[in-house]
């Protein structure tokens, strides 16, 4: 089997109701891509589903940053693409990425469409298209692409429960700045709703001040899950 250039790694808790819709999507991609899954112990029948559409099934700690970082371990790619399982890359997104890597680039991100009902989800993807222009940092819903070399060279993803893709780009813009895709990666707005979109807004902004503060990460992951400001 030849090498291929880019490595699709997908962790997973507990989404059967997206996983095959995910990996379905991304067939087309398997003569250029490997698909792998890295599942963080998932109760549900998660990993059963997956296993017909990927390329490799892994099982590993709970925790994104490990579960993204053990797909990398195991990938063969040049290339690594960290992709939500609820999230579906725009057309055309793999020759998108090699195009704007050929340069000095190591890594980059592509814009984002949030799909729900709420009026407000459209300025919000175009705020976070914009600011992540402005500050060269992403986070994991705008689907990170990065160089294998450049993963490793700044340590791969840090071991935290939340923020690692701030932790990780701040790293990387050091090496390279971000290359800024305006295609659209579609991006489900389940938890934008579930908690109410002018909540979550005021809470991802105290979360990071709260972490550029010094607050543990596993503080902010727990208010996180929870859709909270404070612990009681």
């Amino acid at each position: 089997m030849p090498q291929p250039k880019i490595s699709i790694i997908i962790p997973t808790l507990n989404e059967a109701s997206t996983i095959v819709t995910c990996l379905m999507g991304l067939q087309g991609y398997r003569s250029q891509a490997e698909i792998i899954v890295v599942d963080g112990q998932s109760s549900d029948n998660t990993r059963e589903l997956a296993q017909p559409w990927a390329d490799q099934v892994i099982l590993s700690e709970a925790g994104r940053a490990r579960q993204m970082n053990a797909g990398a371990a195991s990938a063969r790619g040049d290339i690594f693409l960290f992709l939500h399982a609820d999230t579906r890359l725009p057309e055309h997104a793999l020759t998108l990425i090699t195009t704007c890597m050929q340069d000095q680039i190591h890594w980059g991100r592509f814009a984002i469409e949030l799909q729900g009902q709420h009026p407000a989800l459209k300025v919000i993807a175009f705020c976070m298209h914009w600011r992540s222009k402005f500050t060269g940092i992403a986070t994991g819903d705008q689907a990170i692409f990065v160089r294998r070399t450049a993963f490793e060279h700044v340590g791969k993803y840090p071991d935290l429960p939340l923020m690692e893709d701030i932790v990780l780009s701040r790293k990387l813009k050091k090496i390279s700045p971000p290359a800024c895709l305006n295609a659209k990666v579609k991006s489900s707005a389940r938890r934008w709703e579930q908690f109410g979109v002018y909540k979550i807004i005021l809470l991802m902004w105290s979360l990071r001040l709260r972490f550029f503060l010094g607050t543990p990460a596993e503080t902010l992951a727990q208010l996180y899950r929870e859709g909270k400001f404070w612990k009681l």
